[in-house]
């Protein structure tokens, strides 16, 4: 069976619509409201995959590598605060940039809000097992 273009689906014909059953325009019907902290665990798990592509952190040392998340949304916007460990030696700064650029478009991606603010503190340097612990002389 074949359709013309533009033509609806078959059976769509026995659908009532929106306007017959009785329900208000889309714009009247509500909102989908997402709470911080499902959008901070967004963050969280967006800010773990931006490090691990940007700026992995040795896992053999010990104490949590995960990066915390907060979040505070408001009319349709977001703002978050990240918190990440780095490995060093690392560009700091450009580091940083990238993985508020990767959180702030995945969250916008998955939640539809938008993000207004990223800030991103940094716990810790975290040094390659291997590395030098003493003072160098």
């Amino acid at each position: 069976m074949s359709t013309r273009p533009g033509s609806p689906p078959p059976g769509a014909e026995s659908r009532p619509s929106a306007r017959a059953v009785g329900l208000p325009p889309p714009a009247e019907r509500g909102a989908t409201v997402i709470p911080d902290r499902v959008v901070a665990r967004i963050a969280a798990q967006a800010a773990r995959t931006a490090q691990s592509r940007r700026a992995p952190v040795p896992s053999d040392r010990g104490g949590p590598v995960t990066p915390g998340a907060s979040a505070t949304s408001r009319a349709g916007s977001v703002r978050l605060h990240l918190n990440v460990e780095l490995p060093y030696p690392t560009d700091i700064p450009c580091v940083c940039e990238r993985i508020q650029q990767d959180v702030a478009e995945r969250v916008a991606q998955l939640t539809g809000l938008q993000v207004g603010e990223v800030a991103l503190t940094v716990r810790r340097l975290v040094t390659a097992s291997g590395a030098h612990q003493g003072r160098v002389r």
